[in-house]
């Protein structure tokens, strides 16, 4: 390894480090980091998934963060805490308080802290939104998300995908991401700069209508 990419890493993981001090939702005396070629790996624990999930997500968004290895545990505190009911309990209201997921058409179970998701929904962002609402969840270790997406609407056509192709470019400033449909698919490619970027353009590409599966092919730039 080189002595520019010696310094690359040196300076992602200070960033990586700053990032998880920034962010209320993190322990980071709790959380170790390690960089290897632009790829973070975050080790130690943390007393809920939705810790550990917030401090993944701070490590995508620093410039130069090629892939991101989570391999925090996630350890519940010592004393009694939510049971499995309680857990189950908070997880249908929660789906239930977001007037965005279709609750009535999703299933939550529970074992040992963890939560099994099943159902289907019309759109990918409301599979993304009806997991990110469980894993902040107290005494949630971790989330399986097996809901399925099952467009009402005719898969996406070259109009579709054009408005996809446009869309992105509103939000990116430019044309480094192409699209291309394959029945009920939409298959990204190009090259983006960062992990927000690319969170972003999946966004997009779940929120066309017909879309049943999108293929992420992107590639995160420094």
């Amino acid at each position: 390894m080189s002595a520019v990419d010696v310094e690359d890493d040196q300076r992602i993981q200070r960033d990586v480090l700053a990032e998880l001090a920034w962010d209320p939702q993190v322990s980071p005396n709790e959380i170790g980091v390690i960089v290897d070629r632009g790829v973070v790996t975050l080790t130690g624990y943390v007393d809920g998934a939705a810790r550990g999930w917030a401090a993944a997500r701070c490590a995508q968004r620093v410039r130069g963060v090629r892939a991101v290895a989570d391999e925090i545990e996630v350890r519940l505190p010592g004393t009694p805490g939510r049971t499995d009911g309680d857990i189950a309990l908070a997880a249908s209201r929660a789906l239930e308080w977001d007037s965005f997921v279709p609750a009535e058409r999703l299933d939550v179970s529970v074992a040992n802290g963890w939560l099994m998701l099943r159902g289907e929904v019309e759109f990918g962002w409301q599979r993304r939104a009806a997991e990110g609402e469980l894993r902040r969840l107290d005494g949630v270790r971790g989330v399986t998300n097996l809901v399925e997406v099952r467009p009402s609407t005719p898969p996406p056509d070259e109009r579709t995908r054009r408005d996809v192709q446009r869309a992105l470019a509103r939000t990116l400033g430019g044309e480094r991401v192409t699209v291309e449909v394959d029945g009920d698919t939409l298959v990204l490619a190009g090259v983006v700069r960062s992990w927000w970027e690319r969170d972003q353009v999946e966004r997009v590409a779940w929120s066309t209508p017909g879309v049943r599966v999108v293929h992420d092919q992107l590639l995160v730039g420094g």
